[in-house]
């Protein structure tokens, strides 16, 4: 049997003629197999052991979307609530204060006064 790549996912579509397959199998009368991961039991076994760990995996995307979400917004809050902040302090101390400095605006004495270009 030659060598296959498990590192990726298969097909949906591969799966679902895996699973009409055991269906198949299950209507032969007198299926029997000397590999027991090929009986009707070892197959039906594998088959819910898959259906588990796809459930498993919803559940933690089904989560990890959900953190993700909070997170997200938990974000925008906080920067609104920066922005608001910073907002405050130039009202209050002014533009050209250290206070203003201090929250990250540049002063507006140390700007550069924009230059005429010799043409």
């Amino acid at each position: 049997m030659p060598n296959t790549d498990t590192s990726r996912r298969l097909r949906s579509t591969y799966i679902d003629q895996d699973v009409d397959s055991l269906r198949g199998a299950r209507t032969i009368e007198g299926y029997t197999s000397a590999r027991p991961e090929t009986t009707l039991e070892g197959l039906q076994s594998s088959y819910a052991e898959m259906m588990a760990a796809q459930d498993e995996e919803t559940v933690i995307m089904v989560r990890a979307k959900a953190a993700a979400d909070k997170a997200r917004l938990a974000e925008w809050q906080f920067h609104q609530n920066v922005l608001a902040m910073k907002e405050l302090v130039r009202g209050v101390y002014g533009s050209d204060s250290n206070e203003a400095q201090a929250v990250g605006y540049k002063k507006k004495s140390e700007r550069k006064r924009p230059r005429r270009s010799a043409a």
